[in-house]
């Protein structure tokens, strides 16, 4: 048994190297063809196997490739959450200017309404009323209604 050993792992180390030098893409040998690696390997036992296995390819690093990006939770996105911000920004912008506008809108209907002229009968509280309606929807289409009427 000790004097197979050596023979059978010199004839398989022979194999393997044969197999992988064969398989081996061409770009990756190192300075010399596969005919002259294939009888190194043939022709040296146990030394031709090694030497290409140790220096006839260039290795491929075996690095383990790095793990994908995990894709980023909304809240944890910097990007969204100042997209949010801008968005209530221009909300609460949109929210001031609103009521700037209502404020605005009161006061002239107050200035119009001068006191006294508070009408005392029903029938005059529902046209006064009628008429602020009509005056609002006015302000706000910006008139466009009385051009229509024309």
């Amino acid at each position: 048994m000790g004097r197979v050993l050596p023979i059978v792992v010199a004839i398989a180390l022979l194999v393997y190297a044969l197999i992988d030098c064969l398989q081996t893409d061409s770009a990756r040998f190192r300075s010399l063809n596969r005919v002259i690696w294939l009888a190194i390997i043939v022709l040296v036992p146990l030394i031709g196997p090694i030497l290409w296995l140790t220096i006839g390819k260039v290795r491929e690093s075996r690095r383990p490739a790095a793990p994908a990006p995990r894709p980023v939770a909304p809240d944890d996105d910097p990007e969204f959450l100042r997209q949010l911000r801008d968005i209530d920004t221009r909300h609460e912008k949109m929210l001031g200017e609103w009521e700037a506008d209502l404020r605005r809108r009161e006061q002239q209907i107050r200035r119009d309404d001068k006191p006294g002229d508070e009408p005392t009968s029903e029938q005059e509280r529902k046209d006064a009323e009628a008429e602020l309606r009509k005056r609002e929807d006015e302000s706000r289409h910006g008139g466009d209604d009385e051009d229509d009427s024309r």
